[in-house]
């Protein structure tokens, strides 16, 4: 171990690497519960993503592990399961393809290609300093605002309305009520520092969902899509069902290429500021910065989670990405590679309980849903609002559009172009990078698709 991992020289040793590992497990394993139930939601089989979820997670964990010795564990990405979820299969199921997540996985798998080449050569930097900070602190806050909405969804607690298009749910709903509860306890939660609060909420709110039903509140009705919420545990421990392995289609690529590339471009843009907004809140939280704040081995960090995301479309699951719940591994100690080895054999060994996790309903996880959606909305205080109107007005669109066009996509195409349009009309041409020039391109392209 310590040849491997240089416990020594990290001021650390196995016994608090272990616990680190289990710590920073227990942290982000609500996301087994959260990524079937929402890629469910696109036509994907549950049990498949569950299986594609834990074994990617491990997988990318690993690579972490060995290709930096960093602390930091990696699954599939909430915002980007949404997009993927909902944007993107919602936006090619409206088209009448059949299947469209195997076209999106298409789309992850090339993202991820990407992503390594960007890696490699180092463009990465240029591609994110070169975005406006607005822009960057926007995305993510829309990404949460679009979390929220589609947990609020989840649990009835916003339903449709054919006069104002959303409205509330009823308070009598034991999804609505129950849903409410759990993100009420994770937030007690959370101000204790309890670790492990969001699963907590989660299987909280399960457990009174059960409770519940035994009462006769709740009350199935498989034909509405309402199913009992104890799980069928009488196969006891067993191997989880296959994953959807290279479930790929391209064949829908020929006809619309520029829908493919803004596709994969969106992809790639959230994946990028998600990474690197998580490798540095994970790394400056275990003093892992340089003198300059710089992350020291960051080529081997992007690598692995470009790695990751390659593993997860493979296997079946949206975009990979490193996890800021490895912060809670790394306040408890962790600082090597042992821990993230250790929390990826406890997602191997989370194939196992796959019955457990798979009984558990959207309402259910909705309190972490609405949570991380809150976390998230942290960059809103980041953004200037008295800056250039060219940055005040693309952040805000591109902010308030994902949530209200129910896209991540449209958000990030509002907002670039938003910025763009009012650097020309200012006179402000030459402060236009490379990279947007070459993103309002895309989208005005993706358009005229669109309208033609």
């Amino acid at each position: 171990m310590e040849k491997l991992f240089k416990l020594k020289e990290h001021g650390t040793n196995v016994k608090t690497e272990i616990m680190a590992g289990i710590t920073t497990f227990v942290s982000m394993v609500y996301i087994l519960a959260v990524n079937p139930a929402m890629l469910a939601d696109a036509g994907m089989d549950s049990a498949a993503v569950f299986t594609a979820t834990a074994v990617s997670a491990a997988v990318s964990t690993l690579f972490m592990a060995f290709f930096t010795n960093y602390p930091i564990a990696l699954a599939s990405g909430m915002g980007l399961n949404a997009y993927f979820a909902y944007s993107v299969c919602g936006e090619l199921a409206a088209e009448g393809i059949t299947d469209p997540w195997r076209v999106a996985l298409a789309a992850v798998f090339v993202e991820g290609i990407v992503f390594v080449i960007l890696s490699l050569c180092n463009f990465r930097e240029r591609l994110i300093n070169d975005v406006p900070s607005n822009l960057k602190y926007a995305i993510t806050a829309g990404v949460g605002l679009f979390i929220t909405f589609i947990g609020l969804q989840g649990a009835g607690i916003i339903v449709k309305s054919d006069s104002t298009l959303v409205d509330m749910g009823t308070f009598d709903s034991p999804e609505f009520a129950l849903a409410i509860g759990g993100t009420i306890l994770v937030a007690v939660l959370y101000r204790f520092h309890v670790k492990g609060y969001i699963l907590i909420g989660i299987l909280a709110t399960w457990a009174m969902g059960m409770l519940a039903e035994a009462a006769g509140w709740y009350v199935p009705n498989p034909e509405a899509g309402v199913f009992t919420l104890f799980p069928d545990l009488s196969a006891g421990f067993s191997l989880p069902a296959a994953p959807n392995f290279l479930a790929f289609d391209f064949s829908w690529v020929a006809g619309n290429v520029i829908h493919f590339v803004v596709i994969t471009f969106s992809f790639l843009y959230v994946d990028l500021f998600d990474t690197v907004g998580g490798l540095i809140g994970i790394a400056s939280k275990g003093d892992m910065l340089d003198e300059d704040g710089n992350l020291p081995k960051a080529k081997g960090a992007l690598l692995a989670d470009a790695c990751g995301t390659i593993a997860g479309a493979a296997l079946g699951t949206s975009t990979v990405t490193s996890y800021i719940e490895s912060s809670a591994g790394v306040v408890n100690g962790g600082r090597t590679g042992l821990t993230s080895v250790t929390t990826a054999i406890l997602f191997f060994a989370a194939l196992l309980f796959s019955p457990v996790f798979l009984a558990i309903p959207s309402f259910a996880t909705a309190p972490a849903l609405v949570w991380v959606g809150l976390l998230m909305m942290d960059c809103v205080k980041k953004i200037d609002f008295e800056g250039d109107i060219a940055d005040v007005v693309s952040g805000f669109f591109a902010m308030i559009m994902m949530p209200f066009t129910y896209s991540v996509a449209n958000g990030i195409m509002f907002g670039i172009l938003t910025w763009v349009f009012l650097k020309l009309i200012t006179g402000k041409i030459k402060e236009i990078p490379p990279v947007m020039w070459i993103s309002s391109v895309l989208f005005v392209l993706r358009i005229i698709t669109l309208v033609v």
